[in-house]
């Protein structure tokens, strides 16, 4: 009786486990990028370490945003995404527009400051990303004055 609970079992997973992974693929089509991602501004130091990697990373993808790093501020100017879109070997990204600062009609109320444009990668625009997998752990930007350096993956400690 066991034994045949098992076949049973091992039967109906065999069968189900195709389509958990093909739903799995069909994720997002950025999926690959996810992660904390250093160098692009500056040549990655070789055998740095997960620690070191992990405590300032450059870029971080997730699904719906991209954080880069500025060096005249401590925090992360975050780009949300509007699409993104994969092919052999590159993704795409398009970003939520960018706040121009001029355009803004903040009149100081409350005494805030009126919103600060958007960091871009200095591509083509500053709504744009594009992103060149060169290895499964080495990206670039091609065409982003900001970012002329490859950077490398993040890994686990």
């Amino acid at each position: 009786m066991r034994t045949c609970l098992v076949l049973v079992l091992s039967l109906l997973l065999a069968a189900v486990a195709p389509g958990w992974a093909a739903h799995a693929q069909s994720g997002a089509p950025h999926a690959w990028l996810f992660g904390s991602w250093t160098g692009g501004l500056f040549p990655v130091p070789a055998g740095m370490s997960a620690q070191a990697c992990l405590s300032a990373p450059t870029v971080i993808f997730t699904r719906d945003v991209v954080m880069r790093a500025q060096l005249t501020d401590v925090s992360y100017a975050q780009r949300v995404i509007v699409t993104a879109r994969a092919s052999e070997g590159h993704t795409d990204f398009a970003f939520t527009p960018a706040v121009d600062p001029l355009e803004q009609t903040s009149n100081g109320l409350l005494g805030l400051d009126p919103p600060k444009a958007a960091a871009g990668f200095g591509c083509e625009s500053d709504d744009v990303l594009h992103v060149q997998r060169l290895s499964d752990t080495e990206i670039a930007f091609p065409g982003c004055r900001e970012f002329p350096e490859p950077l490398v993956r993040c890994t686990g400690r």
